[in-house]
């Protein structure tokens, strides 16, 4: 492990270059999120409740009687929302940058340790790739998926965020390939 500290940590450098221009300087997310009719008409609404950021729910199940009458209306009568409310002002993208490079290390460490358990140092480019490609995936894909299978993310969302993950797996494939011990 103490062999590939150099593709875990240039592999998160590269893979959070990619991430920014992904995000910030290309139109593929644009369209994740939709405004809300009558914005300014829902927040006035909203405002004097001073909800604080966390995730909520509405209408919300309490006692879990899913089937109850009441809770059919509820839903009947929408609206239906999962919601998370972020904390008021501006908000500063230094916490957020360091908590996703944070993450990409922590998942690089995961990638390394899978790899160097399977496999042998001077395995040959394309061998290497495979199994950190593979595992790289996973660990930035596969996650999405349940956005949208329980929380109704929209699929199309869910599938961009998919093939984000395929590039970041596949920079991360050929960091570590580039850099195995010989």
């Amino acid at each position: 492990m103490l062999s590939l500290w150099l593709p875990i940590l240039l592999s998160a450098v590269f893979v959070f270059v990619l991430s920014g221009i992904i995000h910030m300087a290309l139109p593929w997310h644009k369209n994740d999120f939709e405004k809300l009719p009558d914005e300014d008409k829902v927040r006035d609404a909203l405002r004097p409740f001073d909800v604080p950021p966390g995730d909520y729910m509405t209408p919300m199940c309490e006692g879990g009687n899913y089937n109850s009458p009441e809770f059919k209306a509820k839903l009947d009568a929408g609206p239906n929302w999962l919601v998370t409310v972020l904390p008021k002002g501006n908000c500063s993208m230094g916490p957020t940058f360091v908590q996703w490079f944070v993450f990409l290390l922590v998942v690089n460490v995961f990638v390394a340790y899978v790899a160097t358990h399977s496999v042998a140092a001077g395995t040959h480019y394309l061998g290497v790739f495979r199994i950190v490609g593979a595992v790289a995936f996973l660990a930035y894909a596969a996650a999405q998926w349940p956005q949208s299978i329980w929380m109704r993310r929209k699929w199309s969302t869910t599938v961009k965020c998919t093939i984000d993950g395929l590039a970041y797996g596949l920079v991360t494939a050929g960091t570590f390939a580039w850099l195995w011990p010989r």
